[in-house]
């Protein structure tokens, strides 16, 4: 049984996560059954005296009737209010562009403009997404939980005072050494780019962003451990406003550095939008219960920052590789493997929405020493996010070059850049679900709080085969060959990462006073396995049917809306028959709302 957080006692209704209100209690007392316990708890729990009796819960809310509803509205809102605002982000992204592909084509412009996009495409990875979050969640999940047992002081204040000040200050130094070595990392990521002095120029602007990305990471991070998802979610959206609104105004005078000047503007939009909500959250101060214990503070350990810093770094070193290798082909390829990029990761980043929301919930699990619970969440997240990632793999490589000319193909971008874009998007597909199970496994092991190393030596070998296959192949076949070796290694690491879950614990609670974390969240790597074969089936049978669809109309629209209405009929239909986990999930709540439908309009 899954139990999850109940509800909390708030006038105004609110119970979307917020943990710091009510005590909770991490551990089974004795005479107590070894249930899960709730990741919310509820208004009264008293310490059991031996010999004393529980006192009876109220009749009203009992907690077989409390825990599943409050549970589902919970998850069920977060993601929702998730998805929304990363889709409305995604599709200012989008935006963003076709106002670059617009305004300066696939030429050399372009390129030295994502060059420089290369600071913070590393920013996003290394502090809002993968690195930071995967150190400071764990961290604040832990002084939540601390703050819930009413130890001395305020854990979350603590760790607040504890790293923000030194954080600041490191993004601070690393974005002024960023632009003071904008010539330098410029000739060392693109080495044949015909126009290097417009690439610095760009970079100087975006550095900017390590300061802005890393305040916006830490706000999300904290958030988010609070059960915050509504204002981290709009990053994306204020992020994208910013950049469209500096092409905009200032793209006839500044030409492609306007886009560098939105990165930085939508940089500081990014924390703005956070500020207010975090605030209102550290203001806050839990009940303190009473007997309650001092504990010593557990700062944030440099090892783990170390560990989680040095695996983003090596999944973003995949970018720079593409880009190295090529800046020696001729102008527009790195254009190209952009465009083909940011259209064909649009499934993944939507298949890892779950995780986003679920993350806080594995970690606090883990927090209290819930490794079972931890360990099916994380199943359950594995199961979703593939079929959902398979999905829109099958459209991808349905209907490419329909998306690419509906998106992209006017003003300076050609036909014949929709072309050689389309078919690199094609190849990029191929690794989508390599890098949907990254994503998933990577949180798997920072959950636990602890320094990992495991995560970035399973991506240092992914690194080594882009690089390997990136050299031989980039000769003969261009970017088709770069995709390919992208696709390859982000593989070969999910392949790694998931070997790697099945080497710890059996995943039983530990017993009272015992301080045994897992290593990663652990798996059963063959049922896995199993579970994901299923919605592969059903994607390898899609997608050539939904390119079939999808030829028969001569018109970009029209041929993908039918593309992506064959691929996700033939799917669906396939994936559920074969059994596929996470299709019976995502089809769990469009049964329930169609059973109500007769009762709905019987009243």
């Amino acid at each position: 049984m899954t139990v999850t957080p109940s509800r909390s006692p708030r006038a105004d209704g609110d119970t979307a996560g917020d943990t710091a209100v009510p005590p909770t209690r991490p551990d089974p007392r004795p005479g107590e059954s070894a249930g899960e316990p709730p990741l919310e708890p509820r208004e009264s729990q008293e310490p059991l005296t031996p010999g004393k009796p529980r006192e009876p819960r109220e009749p009203q809310e009992p907690r077989e009737s409390q825990e599943p509803r409050t549970s589902g509205g919970f998850l069920a809102r977060a993601a929702l209010v998730t998805a929304a605002l990363s889709v409305a982000g995604s599709l200012l992204g989008l935006v963003r562009d076709q106002a670059l592909a617009r305004l300066f084509g696939a030429g050399r412009d372009t390129d030295a403009f994502l060059v420089a996009w290369t600071v913070p495409e590393f920013a996003t990875t290394l502090l809002i997404e993968d690195g930071l979050a995967f150190a400071l969640i764990p961290a604040f999940s832990l002084a939540l939980a601390r703050r819930a047992r009413g130890v001395d002081g305020d854990p979350v204040r603590a760790l607040v005072a504890g790293t923000l000040p030194r954080l600041s200050l490191a993004f601070v130094a690393v974005g002024a050494l960023v632009a003071a070595l904008a010539p330098r990392l410029v000739g060392v990521l693109a080495p044949g780019l015909p126009d290097p002095g417009l690439a610095v120029d760009c970079t100087r602007l975006t550095a900017t962003c390590v300061v802005s990305f890393g305040l916006a990471g830490y706000c999300s991070a904290a958030l988010r451990a609070h059960r915050r998802f509504a204002a981290p979610a709009a990053i994306y959206v204020a992020y994208n406003t910013g950049i469209v609104a500096g092409m905009s105004v200032l793209g006839g005078r500044w030409g492609v550095r306007s886009a560098a000047f939105g990165v930085a503007v939508g940089g500081c939009l990014m924390v703005a939008v956070q500020l207010p909500s975090l605030c209102k959250q550290l203001r806050r101060r839990g009940a303190r219960p009473a007997g309650a214990v001092a504990e010593e503070p557990r700062p944030l350990g440099g090892a783990v920052v170390a560990a989680v810093l040095l695996f983003a770094l090596c999944r973003q070193s995949q970018v720079l590789v593409e880009r190295f290798l090529a800046s020696q082909l001729p102008s527009g390829a790195i254009s190209h493997l952009n465009y083909a990029q940011k259209v064909a990761q649009m499934p993944m980043i939507l298949s890892l929405m779950v995780c986003t929301v679920t993350f806080p919930v594995v970690a606090r699990a883990l927090a209290e020493g819930d490794t079972e619970r931890a360990r099916d969440r994380v199943r359950q997240d594995l199961a979703l996010a593939a079929c959902v990632v398979l999905l829109g793999t099958a459209a991808v490589l349905a209907c490419a070059p329909q998306m690419i000319e509906l998106f992209f193909q006017r003003g300076a971008f050609t036909a014949g850049d929709t072309a050689v874009t389309a078919g690199v998007m094609r190849v990029y597909a191929l690794g989508l679900l390599g890098q949907t199970l990254v994503g998933v496994l990577a949180r798997s092991y920072f959950s636990t709080g602890r320094a990992s190393w495991y995560p970035a030596g399973a991506m240092a070998v992914g690194i080594l085969v882009t690089s390997w296959l990136g050299a031989l192949c980039v000769a003969p076949w261009g970017v088709y060959g770069i995709a390919a070796a992208n696709a390859a290694g982000i593989t070969v690491t999910a392949l790694v990462l998931l070997a790697g879950t099945a080497g710890g614990p059996a995943g039983s609670r530990p017993r009272r006073g015992a301080h045994r974390v897992p290593r990663s969240v652990p798996l059963h790597v063959p049922g896995v396995v199993n579970e994901l074969s299923r919605p592969v089936l059903a994607a390898l049978v899609a997608a050539p049917v939904g390119a079939l669809a999808a030829s028969r109309f001569g018109g970009p629209a029209a041929g993908l809306a039918a593309g992506s209405l064959t691929v996700t009929a033939v799917f669906v239909l396939l994936g559920w028959a074969l059994g596929a986990q996470g299709i019976a999930s995502a089809l769990r709540p469009v049964r329930s709302a169609t059973r109500r439908l007769p009762h709905v309009r019987s009243r």
